[in-house]
């Protein structure tokens, strides 16, 4: 779940990183009198994507009146697919430096990562490619967490002078702050060092882990819902764990481990996997509603279904399918993969019933999708 900035910021205050005074605001008025009570100002649209400056969603405000007319410019304006329907109102800092620090889940290293710049304000990714050397990591292990002194240690030379200690103590109250509200990236860009020597977060990206929903059911309530397609919003409805991609080779399978392997295998034969859905032991009663929500989907050129038996039989998975197949004559080339616990009986069912026979290995089944959809696009 992703946090607007307006709502990620205070859980830092919370755990007490100095973050600038500031108040939210839905209409140009409210703004002007936010203001009223701060003075200069920054007016920054509130929408849970990056790059806002560059779209025109941060202005700078030296009175009421200007806030008031940058708000009344942003409200209403859209940011790469999302319409503003609030903005925040802060204070301007007198900035000294400019630095960036992030906490996020590392596959590699399957743990926490903390990663810290002294360039901060511009995008990490450019940083990274840019100026490696300036870009420091440390893997947290989970069961010590992450200190004050193991902060120091990341930041020494680096020149940060008088504001060293401050910055460290920024990083280790980032982590706790991490940690405690179960995120899965908890980034501050710019982390800013002021010119009387304070350390303040002036933007923050926070993002929930989904399942620790249900132990922060009020936090929960600030997050901003996740913009679905009309297709999304339907499998949704269906109870169908489904997210819609760019490519033309449709993918059924159940589990989402599997469903993983199976668009890695698309990718790795140079396919473009249009959509992740897994349906899970539940198969045999999704099959239906699943296969007729890939079948609206116009961009999809052939479909891979694969099962893997462990928990559930193929068998069942199979006859759900078949059934479905059955019902809706879908015209797309589909190409099965099998294993597992009743393996023997699905793959007699599909050849009895719809004359056709599973590859013999996923990738075999995969390649062959890519293949047609190829094909289907000359």
């Amino acid at each position: 779940m992703n946090f607007e900035e307006h709502a990620a910021k205070p859980l830092l205050g919370r755990q007490g990183i100095t973050i600038p005074r500031g108040g939210l605001a839905k209409t140009p008025d409210e703004a002007a009198a936010v203001a009223a009570r701060i003075g200069a100002v920054v007016v920054k649209a509130q929408v849970p994507t990056g790059k806002r400056g560059k779209a025109g969603g941060i202005k700078l405000a030296a009175t009421p009146d200007d806030a008031r007319t940058h708000a009344k410019a942003i409200i209403g304006m859209e940011i790469d697919g999302h319409r503003v329907e609030k903005v925040l109102i802060e204070e301007q800092m007198p900035i000294e430096r400019e630095l960036y620090a992030a906490v996020l889940n590392d596959p590699a290293s399957k743990s926490p990562l903390i990663m810290f710049s002294t360039e901060g304000g511009m995008d990490i990714e450019v940083v990274a490619a840019t100026a490696p050397d300036k870009l420091r990591r440390q893997s947290v292990d989970i069961r010590r967490g992450f200190s004050h002194a193991d902060a120091q240690k990341l930041v020494q030379g680096l020149e940060l002078g008088a504001a060293e200690g401050k910055v460290a103590d920024a990083l280790a109250r980032l982590y706790e702050t991490y940690a405690a509200f179960d995120a899965e990236l908890l980034e501050v860009n710019p982390l800013i060092v002021t010119r009387d020597g304070r350390v303040v977060a002036l933007d923050c990206k926070f993002v929930m882990d989904d399942c620790a929903i249900v132990r922060h059911p009020d936090l929960a309530n600030a997050g901003t819902p996740e913009k679905l397609t009309d297709r999304e919003t339907k499998a949704k409805a269906a109870r169908l764990k489904y997210i819609e991609l760019e490519g033309d080779v449709g993918v059924l399978a159940n589990g989402a481990g599997l469903t993983m392997t199976t668009m890695d295998m698309i990718r790795h034969h140079g396919g473009r996997p249009a959509n992740v859905l897994e349906i899970g032991g539940e198969a045999y009663s999704l099959a239906y509603p699943a296969l007729e929500l890939l079948m609206s989907n116009s961009r999809i050129k052939s479909l891979v279904i694969n099962f893997c038996g462990a928990f559930a039989r193929t068998d069942v998975m199979t006859q759900g399918v078949i059934e479905a197949i059955e019902a809706l004559e879908p015209e797309l080339p589909i190409f099965f993969s099998v294993a597992g616990t009743g393996d023997e009986e699905a793959v007699k069912m599909l050849k009895d019933r719809l004359g056709v026979t599973p590859l013999a290995t996923m990738d075999d089944a995969c390649r062959a999708a890519v293949e047609a959809a190829k094909i289907s696009r000359r």
